[in-house]
């Protein structure tokens, strides 16, 4: 249970975060209220939260709390597919008449649970007395409009999957069999009902069975829905990650050139607290040294030509260029004039954005090494 309120609180947070960043955005909207309820619904069906509820509201109004929450959850799943549909109006007509809907189930299951006595509906859904017709109403009622609802949500998002592309697809069939699996556990849970209130015995293996199926269930389903943004976020840290490696390994190489050349580096837009902050970001400092870089080659490029070399293009090996780096270094710090313009150098590992990348680290770190 703690597991599944832990997993449940990451994705309710993930998307409250998305929610604060497109606050108009409907479908999210819906499915972050679905995850609100469902992570509220948990904390008062733990004994320690039934009990607060039960000596606050009275007895029973945990387990009714519990259940209308779950209603709404489930509501609010089906409104996300409603908003997401290509006809908006219809999709929020058919959202107020499933509001029409779960409304009606709630005012039911509300008045059967406050027509039998406190003690008759204490205890949990394997020990209540299914032969009590306002208890069996109670639970076949919501169960069946939980099974009816994740139904038709399964639906929609098989329909959705099939139509989808990785990682996005996979995200949806992850929800789709964690929504068929919920919908098959209420299902279950209403034979169950039905078998108890005409007097008969579950076995305790085929309860316990139902309860596993449940959680599991919405374990998938939390995992299903995040999954798309947390590989989003994975493959952003990957990336940063790099970024940041890839600043280090260029330090030689920058710290060579912008001593020769402090002209090169790169300051921030206005002298604002924000912008010197936003320059201190990973990916600014990383593509900002790059260019840096870049312009100090230019820079020092007529200091590397030795005699015999062609003027036009100069064509060396790491090695070669970054010996040459250092004793160019060494000139400019002796104060000698350039000797020519700029040369143009050649790009041994190709002419594209990342090749170009890739040499200025392979440069820096033979300056590193050479030290």
């Amino acid at each position: 249970m703690e597991l599944l309120l832990l997993v449940l609180v990451a994705a309710l947070g993930w998307k409250v975060y998305q929610l604060k960043r497109s606050p108009h955005d409907a479908p999210l909207r819906s499915v972050t209220l679905c995850l609100l309820c469902a992570t509220l619904s948990y904390p008062v069906a733990m004994p320690g939260g039934a009990s607060g509820v039960d000596t606050v509201a009275g007895h029973g109004a945990a387990k009714l709390i519990q259940n209308v929450l779950l209603l709404l959850t489930v509501y609010f799943l089906m409104c996300f597919y409603l908003f997401s549909a290509a006809d908006e109006e219809a999709g929020r007509r058919r959202a107020r008449k499933e509001a029409v809907a779960v409304g009606l189930v709630v005012i039911a299951i509300s008045a059967a649970a406050l027509t039998v006595p406190h003690e008759v509906f204490a205890g949990s859904f394997s020990t209540a007395d299914m032969t009590v017709p306002q208890i069996a109403f109670f639970y076949a009622s919501a169960g069946l409009y939980l099974m009816y609802a994740l139904g038709m949500a399964y639906r929609w998002t098989t329909q959705y999957a099939r139509m989808s592309r990785r990682p996005h697809s996979t995200g949806l069939w992850m929800t789709a069999v964690g929504l068929g699996a919920m919908a098959v556990a209420c299902a279950i849970r209403a034979v169950i009902v039905a078998v108890r209130w005409g007097g008969g015995e579950v076995p305790h293996p085929v309860m316990a069975a139902v309860a596993f199926l449940l959680v599991a269930s919405i374990l998938l389903f939390a995992a299903g829905i995040t999954y798309s943004g947390a590989r989003a976020r994975l493959s952003s840290l990957r990336l940063w990650l790099r970024h940041r490696r890839d600043h280090r390994r260029l330090a030689p190489l920058w710290e060579l050139l912008t001593e020769a050349y402090p002209d090169t580096v790169l300051r921030p837009a206005s002298p604002a607290a924000l912008d010197r902050w936003r320059a201190r970001g990973v990916h600014r400092r990383y593509h900002r040294r790059i260019v840096e870089c870049r312009d100090g080659l230019v820079d020092i490029s007529p200091y590397l030509l030795d005699d015999g070399d062609d003027s036009a293009m100069l064509d060396l090996d790491t090695d070669e260029l970054a010996a040459r780096l250092r004793r160019a270094a060494g000139r400019i710090e002796e104060g000698v004039p350039a000797p020519r313009r700029a040369v143009p150098l050649a790009m041994a590992l190709g002419s594209d954005r990342e090749s170009d990348v890739k040499q200025l680290i392979e440069v820096s770190d033979a300056l590193r090494n050479a030290v």
